[in-house]
């Protein structure tokens, strides 16, 4: 097995990571720790637990995190391991809990993770010495963010800071959860995001997201801000310079940006039209869903944006999507897509969750086939590092950006 010095050694910029760290046990685990520590973890939308006492569980890597709202309306995070001996505690994915029972010994909490009950203990023992572990939680537009690092989580408002005003206005802090589904695929979160992050594989993979796009937005912008070809970039220029006057006219925010490989999120975001005349991503770019937004009319635009590589929404004018890919192995990532709509909106009155889903649906589904056959050709003796692609731009980034972590941890693998 190639140790992170070797891989980073053999690594060259513009071409794909060397077969270990897409294969590697070892560097899988060094990978959770990097990315549950160094970033903010998008999580959920704080729809799901609307209620006091409203949970639901987030597993990453050994970690059980318990999300909870309390009764002030807080929402909380805390481990899910009991005080006592280590239990487990919530064993149920989702629920509501009026206080937090381990199923071993009956050791009870708050929702504020305080101890409440311990039976039979020593006359020496001090029940308000003891609470749940927290895990650093924070809020932004109504998303749910977690943090693992034992100390201080890096600046919370530095992170959110660049998205504050792209999403000026859209309504997705007040949205609710209109449908989700679990895409599990068997390739190494790495790859996962790769082919999310690149659009040189849209017109022979994708056929109904290409159908529903701007052909040249595509070429330009497929995957976001920083993924195209320079020449196609500009060609897109005039006619988006046009459309972000018209939709800054509505209201709408508008701009765009992207972190380079020397940062510490790799985040970006854009807001693009979606195509001529199209409302919103849908088949026929007629609306799936109430307008979202507090300007009162369609722009047709929809806004990307990428807080870390593992952590993405997408905010059209009725509707956005949340995607999380959560690492479960070398060889497995759970990708996972959250629908959400106007609060007031009514499912078979105002929207189908089947029309809602059906563009991401499908192309998930194409997604899932696409990586896991990436995942076998690269467990082959034969596999070698590739170059990239002129659209292919932001992988590239990201592979530097990647390597750059491994090179900055404080231990070889």
């Amino acid at each position: 097995m190639a140790s992170a010095e070797t891989g980073v050694a053999e690594w060259r910029e513009g071409h794909s990571l060397p077969q270990s760290f897409y294969t590697s046990g070892m560097t899988f685990n060094a990978d959770m720790e990097m990315l549950s520590t160094s970033q903010w973890l998008l999580v959920d939308h704080e729809s799901r637990i609307a209620k006091p006492g409203d949970y639901f569980l987030f597993e990453f890597g050994a970690e059980s995190v318990i999300v909870i709202r309390n009764r002030s309306g807080d929402v909380n995070a805390f481990f899910n391991v009991c005080r006592h001996r280590g239990s487990r505690i919530c064993l149920e994915n989702e629920g509501n809990k009026r206080v937090l029972t381990c199923p071993y010994h009956s050791w009870s909490y708050d929702l504020n993770g305080k101890l409440r009950g311990a039976h039979l203990m020593p006359s020496d023992f001090d029940p308000t010495n003891v609470a749940l572990a927290p895990a650093h939680v924070r809020v932004f537009e109504g998303l749910i963010f977690l943090n693992f690092m034992k100390g201080t989580p890096p600046d919370f408002d530095a992170f959110c800071a660049p998205f504050g005003a792209l999403l000026r206005g859209q309504g997705l802090a007040s949205a609710k959860i209109a449908a989700r589904k679990l895409y599990p695929t068997a390739a190494n979160w790495k790859l996962v995001v790769e082919n999310f992050f690149e659009c040189y594989h849209c017109n022979s993979a994708h056929p109904t997201y290409c159908s529903v796009h701007d052909k040249m937005k595509m070429l330009a912008f497929g995957a976001g801000a920083g993924s195209g070809d320079d020449q196609d970039t500009i060609l897109y220029q005039e006619k988006l310079k046009r459309w972000e006057e018209h939709s800054e006219g509505l209201g709408y925010p508008v701009g765009m940006f992207a972190d380079n490989a020397e940062s510490v999120y790799f985040r970006s975001g854009n807001r693009l039209p979606i195509a001529d005349d199209a409302k919103t991503e849908s088949l026929d770019g007629k609306p799936l869903a109430p307008l979202m937004t507090e300007f009162g009319v369609f722009d047709g635009g929809q806004t990307g944006c990428v807080f870390n590589p593992i952590g993405t929404v997408l905010v059209n004018n009725d509707h956005a999507v949340i995607f999380h890919f959560i690492p479960k192995s070398a060889h497995q990532t759970d990708v996972e897509a959250i629908w959400l709509v106007a609060p007031h909106a009514v499912e078979g009155q105002d929207y189908q969750p089947a029309d809602l889903m059906r563009v991401w649906d499908v192309t998930l589904g194409e997604d899932k086939t696409i990586t896991e056959n990436n995942q076998l050709g690269v467990n082959s003796a034969r596999y070698q590092p590739g170059r990239y692609s002129t659209q292919e731009r932001r992988i590239a980034e990201f592979a530097k950006w990647y390597m750059e972590a491994v090179s900055a941890r404080p231990q070889a693998l």
